[in-house]
């Protein structure tokens, strides 16, 4: 395979500017404060931030990783960056929602490869086998530059879940990537009702992990068609990056950045510049609530640093072995 962390062209976006609001009775429970999800240590000696930023950096290195996050939280993303140097981290000085937060650091990368493609990467989100994970990554890199859609990884639901997106795969892209399969996408829901999501999952459709591969020519131009406005502020800024306005300029497009959401906005709105890959053989959570945490755990046969009074049922691990195939 490909030396990955040699490649000059491929660029890790990390995204880290939530707030994490459905975690926080937990996490108040525990820490006694307010922290943001991805920086907590839920399980083992690494935060979800730490996790993703180490596995960014096997597939694109350190200089080719840029973090976008909260500017509140720049205490705590320096200190969880200790001995990792990544190339940028991006302060937004507002959350604008999801567009900005996907645009902001596709500016910065432009910037500096404008023939580049980048891998975006929720830092927020539970993996296992990291390494299985990866190589699928590496497969939707690799299909993404050899064509002009977005290549998102999909995940096949064992339950109904009303808070993911889901995905409605279409119809086979034959020669989109060598080694998996992959389909064009008939269309995307957001967190829809039961009976929806119930008629979605008896359909064939995925969650959609938003991990998501592209060249960065392709998801800029198709930013600029859903998102003029917003396109236009970061193109402004662009001309000031790495100048000794780039903070000022920054600080100013963001005081009435439009509010726009990548995945409603953008994904739902142009199902066919999006390919999707199935996620197979993995573990895959958003924790953005307690009995996920739990449920990933016990799967896993492992005890959270957390103690278990935290939670609002009593947490007892058992030993699952993975599907054979999706989640």
């Amino acid at each position: 395979m490909t030396n990955w962390s040699q490649r000059g062209k491929t660029w890790s976006i990390i995204l880290a500017g939530g707030e994490g609001e459905r975690l926080k009775p937990l996490v108040q429970r525990w820490l006694g404060r307010h922290r943001p999800k991805q920086y907590c240590t839920f399980v083992g000696t690494r935060s979800m931030f730490q996790h993703t930023v180490d596995r960014a950096a096997d597939v694109t290195g350190f200089q080719r990783t840029v973090v976008v996050a909260a500017r509140t939280h720049r205490q705590e993303v320096r200190a969880q960056l200790g001995g990792r140097p990544v190339k940028k981290v991006l302060w937004q000085p507002a959350n604008a929602d999801t567009a900005a937060g996907v645009f902001l650091p596709l500016t910065y990368v432009r910037a500096h490869d404008p023939d580049a493609s980048v891998v975006l990467f929720p830092s927020d989100h539970f993996v296992y086998p990291e390494k299985r994970f990866l190589d699928q990554v590496r497969q939707a890199i690799e299909a993404a530059e050899q064509g002009d859609r977005l290549v998102l990884l999909g995940v096949r639901p064992d339950r109904l879940e009303l808070e993911y997106g889901w995905i409605e795969p279409e119809s086979d892209l034959a020669g989109v990537c060598r080694d998996k399969p992959a389909w064009s996408v008939r269309a995307f829901l957001e967190k829809p009702d039961t009976i929806r999501a119930d008629e979605a999952m008896r359909n064939g459709a995925l969650w959609n992990t938003l991990v998501l591969a592209a060249r960065a020519e392709v998801l800029w131009e198709l930013g600029r068609r859903c998102f003029a406005r917003l396109l236009a502020k970061f193109e402004r800024w662009a001309d000031e990056i790495d100048g000794p306005r780039e903070t000022k300029v920054l600080e100013e497009i963001y005081t009435d950045m439009p509010k726009e959401n990548f995945s409603s906005d953008l994904l739902q709105r142009k199902p066919d510049a999006v390919a999707v890959m199935e996620l197979r053989h993995v573990l895959w959570s958003d924790w953005g609530r307690p009995e996920r945490i739990a449920e990933t755990l016990r799967r896993i046969n492992r005890q959270p640093t957390f103690p278990s009074h935290c939670l609002d049922r009593p947490f007892s691990p058992r030993a699952t072995a993975l599907p054979a195939s999706g989640t």
